[in-house]
């Protein structure tokens, strides 16, 4: 009994010893913000703070140097100042021209680009797997690609005039070399020996296709729609320019022949916006998206 109080008395002693060392020195808190995976977070998120800083930068000194310009440097009825732009975009808005226009040239670019996009897809899996095929379509796509846009959208306006036609046609004319070439690059670089390999394991074609054609593809599919987009974007306003009878480069001739520069760099700038708008937050966020799983090509 004496030896089991005497272990007793020990314990409850070096209870109360490792007890006051903890409060005296506490343990350290391990933060997720120090580790590699935190380190890496912290580092992206600084990055992303300062580009925004940066682009911010950018745009003030952009309306800084625009206003000192239309006050000191340009009459104000050819360079307007910015606040009578801004009240020129919100008279668009308010009349509905805004959303009107702009639907005609999505349109004109959902459908042109679709039809681009579907037939450059083919005749690129075509070209990147045969020499033949590459024989066939390789000069055409050549031609086209090096062909200035102006040269279509002429082209388009001449044979189809007034109307939403043209425009359609010189969006799919434009960029369906863009489409082909990207695609094809792609389709040649495909890593065969991993195919070979699925086969050799019996692995069905749609999972071959699903975790190692669709993967690889991705970058040259993204890259062949950011391009492609832009391009189409400023041949389809271009077109709208010349022939068109709604849209954005319809309203942007209207107010270039009325003399209206307010009016005619509203929607410029509402050109360059939506654009930006686009690229950034709709088709980023989808390339982000399709490659989380590879960090080095979602930027």
């Amino acid at each position: 009994m004496a030896t089991n109080d005497r272990v007793t008395d020990l314990e409850e002693k070096a209870g109360g010893l490792v007890e006051s060392a903890s409060s005296r020195h506490p343990a350290p808190v391990v933060s997720r913000e120090r580790g590699p995976e935190g380190e890496w977070f912290t580092k992206k998120r600084n990055a992303r703070r300062k580009r925004w800083m940066w682009r911010l930068a950018g745009y003030v000194a952009f309306l800084s140097i625009w206003e000192f310009a239309s006050k000191f440097l340009i009459a104000d009825y050819i360079l307007p100042p910015p606040q009578k732009i801004l009240a020129e975009i919100w008279r668009i808005f308010s009349t509905g021209e805004f959303f009107k226009n702009f639907g005609a040239t999505l349109l004109t670019i959902a459908v042109g680009y679709s039809i681009a996009f579907l037939l450059g897809t083919f005749v690129a899996i075509l070209i990147g797997r045969s020499a033949w095929w590459d024989g066939f379509f390789g000069g055409w796509v050549t031609a086209s690609m090096n062909t200035p846009g102006l040269v279509f959208a002429l082209v388009a306006a001449i044979i189809f005039g007034l109307g939403s036609e043209g425009p359609l046609i010189a969006v799919v004319l434009t960029t369906f070399s863009f489409v082909t070439v990207n695609i094809a690059e792609g389709v040649r670089n495909v890593p065969n020996d991993l195919i070979r390999m699925g086969k050799a394991f019996e692995v069905s074609g749609g999972k071959v296709q699903r975790h190692v054609l669709i993967p690889f593809l991705g970058p040259y599919f993204f890259t062949a729609l950011r391009y492609g987009f832009s391009t189409a974007w400023k041949i389809a306003t271009l077109t709208e320019i010349i022939v068109g009878t709604k849209g954005i480069g319809f309203m942007m001739r209207r107010e270039f022949q009325n003399f209206n520069m307010a009016g005619f760099l509203a929607w410029v700038l509402l050109f360059f916006a939506f654009a930006l708008f686009l690229e950034r937050f709709v088709l980023q966020r989808q390339i982000d998206r399709f490659f989380r799983w590879r960090p080095e090509v979602a930027k």
